[in-house]
């Protein structure tokens, strides 16, 4: 599918873009843009794909999202439902990678952000220590004029290019060959999967809503994607599993059924597979307070 190219509105006089959403979901389309973005969401939770990436965002998460990567956060399914007093936000930044200049990055003092620019590419989560100074430097921004706003940014990115708090997501080998007619077929590939997760969709189901053959399908997917359908469904359940496991609500076994598996031994396969835990060690972490969990 091609992701979605989106056009950054700059206000007069400003070198980079930086708002804050509060909104009843955050925007839900595959989509990629020349700037990169850093992205603080305060309040929400629900699944992100970055590039070939699948994981769950929560409240408190900052990531760093490079230039052209595609990237879409997917809010669970009760912000959907009108509640009046559930909403997402998040502080969000635009720069372009050269915005301070062409030659700024080649200093040898700045060998490092360039490195932590370049390495955005693949998509970066911010943790410990440094989430929360970046945080704090993004509501600064946003309270700041003139130069003193450039400054705030380049702290925050000398921060974030000295620290070993900070996750890839993507694979190194990702790329997406952009074509615009293709921005609604994955999107509707990857709405469809996520609202039909609890029932088992067969390949002739989904290559119709792609609008091409079984055969031409599984081959479509993989180029895009770079992973089968079946890896990506079975990520996306991972993710509903991880979502139930943290709410505490549920026994494991139930987890199992809700999150759409049939077989509670693989289940547990799959899940230490994909998260590194097995389901009983992943919500204990979230019984005790945990943050941070993968």
């Amino acid at each position: 599918m091609k992701p979605e190219l989106l056009k950054i509105s700059l206000a007069p006089f400003n070198s980079f873009s930086i708002r804050h959403d509060k909104v009843p979901h955050f925007f839900n389309k595959w989509h990629y843009h020349s700037e990169v973005e850093l992205v603080y969401i305060e309040k929400g939770s629900g699944l992100q794909f970055i590039g070939d990436h699948i994981s769950r965002f929560t409240s408190g998460d900052i990531l760093l999202i490079g230039s052209n990567l595609p990237h879409y956060w997917r809010c669970d399914e009760n912000y959907f439902k009108g509640q009046p007093d559930l909403f997402a936000e998040a502080t969000v930044a635009h720069f372009l990678p050269n915005f301070l200049g062409t030659q700024f990055l080649d200093l040898p003092e700045n060998k490092k952000i360039k490195a932590l620019l370049q390495n955005a590419n693949n998509g970066l989560k911010i943790t410990g220590k440094t989430k929360m100074a970046v945080g704090k430097f993004l509501e600064n921004i946003l309270a700041t004029k003139g130069a003193d706003r450039i400054i705030l940014v380049i702290k925050a990115l000398h921060i974030m290019a000295i620290s070993d708090d900070v996750k890839p997501l993507a694979s190194n080998g990702f790329h997406t060959n952009y074509n615009e007619s293709e921005t609604e077929r994955l999107n509707n590939i990857y709405n469809y999967s996520i609202n039909n997760i609890n029932k088992k969709i067969s390949l002739a189901e989904i290559a119709t809503v792609a609008f091409i053959s079984p055969n031409a399908f599984c081959r479509y997917f993989k180029t895009q994607t770079k992973k089968t359908y079946s890896q990506f469904l079975l990520e996306i359940k991972i993710g509903k599993a991880c979502k139930l496991l943290t709410e505490n609500k549920e026994s494991i076994k139930n987890v199992c059924y809700e999150s759409g598996f049939n077989n509670f031994s693989n289940f547990n396969k799959y899940f230490k597979s994909i998260t590194g835990k097995t389901p009983m060690e992943y919500k204990k972490l979230f019984a005790d307070g945990a943050k941070d969990v993968e």
